[in-house]
């Protein structure tokens, strides 16, 4: 599933396209994807411009004067822009027309979604996929103390907790493999026994992490495609993800997989303590 670098690559590479430019037209060749596509979406877009975009975690948002449009690209989901007049395809479902372009949303899986929420509805941020997420990691509020103050009663996993989101939002299974690897922290041991020296080094490499995956375009996902139709090759730079019983690059030994959750997980057990 694309995690948030891959949805960050995907949203500066739609940005140049969209903001300041009105739509004229959209096009919804399904009834919807894991939900119905809004109602009227058409007339509530043409002929209004989009003022800009951002991203909530996994999704995509992109704003108007008069609401937002939330995209989410689900397991398989991708965004290509392309010249108006290309023939859609079978996964092809929802194009935004812009001018003489199209934001179009490719899903074979048809798990993503495009919602609509109206500004008349209140802030974006308490739409009802959005009022639960935790912190944004690349932001200044995700801190080592904010980490360890929200941690203490916690007994499960730190893999798992980082993969719930309700602490800190869009660190999903590949990167958190990769940032537990990088603070050196054993993805088993329990969430409030990590010391807040550790949880420092962790918020560190998170932020690092992600950083490096979105200036690498993100990762080689089977099903990920950026706008520009490549993959990213952060993959590449995997110390753990993935590399079950290759050696670690930094010691040698052999590198675990374990289940967690009904998620794999990668770790040296030698460098993660």
């Amino acid at each position: 599933m694309p995690e948030l670098p891959e949805v960050e690559v995907t949203r500066r590479g739609v940005a140049p396209h969209l903001e300041g430019r009105k739509v004229t037209a959209v096009v919804m060749r399904h009834t919807g994807l894991r939900w119905p596509f809004p109602v009227d979406l058409e007339a509530r877009l043409a002929g209004h411009a989009v003022r800009s975009t951002g991203r909530r975690g996994k999704y995509l948002l992109i704003h108007f004067d008069h609401g937002t449009l939330i995209v989410h690209l689900g397991m398989s989901g991708h965004l290509r822009i392309l010249p108006l007049g290309i023939t859609p395809q079978k996964h092809d479902h929802f194009d935004l027309v812009v001018g003489k372009q199209v934001m179009r949303m490719t899903d074979p899986r048809r798990f993503g979604a495009v919602l609509w929420h109206d500004a008349a509805d209140g802030n974006i941020e308490e739409h009802m996929l959005l009022r639960g997420l935790g912190l944004e990691p690349l932001e200044d509020k995700f801190s080592a103390k904010e980490l360890h103050r929200q941690t203490r009663n916690r007994s499960a996993p730190i893999k798992q907790v980082l993969l719930a989101g309700d602490i800190v939002v869009g660190v999903g299974n590949i990167y958190a493999s990769e940032s537990l690897f990088k603070a050196g922290i054993n993805p088993k041991t329990a969430a409030g026994k990590i010391s807040l020296p550790r949880y420092e080094k962790l918020v560190t490499a998170i932020r690092e992490t992600l950083a490096a995956a979105i200036e690498q375009g993100g990762s080689s996902l089977r099903d990920f495609i950026a706008v520009n139709g490549q993959s990213g090759y952060f993959q590449q730079s995997y110390f753990v993800y993935n590399r079950t019983g290759q050696d670690c690059r930094i010691c040698a030994t052999p590198i675990r997989q374990i289940k967690q959750g009904q998620r794999s997980t990668f770790y040296c057990v030698i460098c993660q303590r």
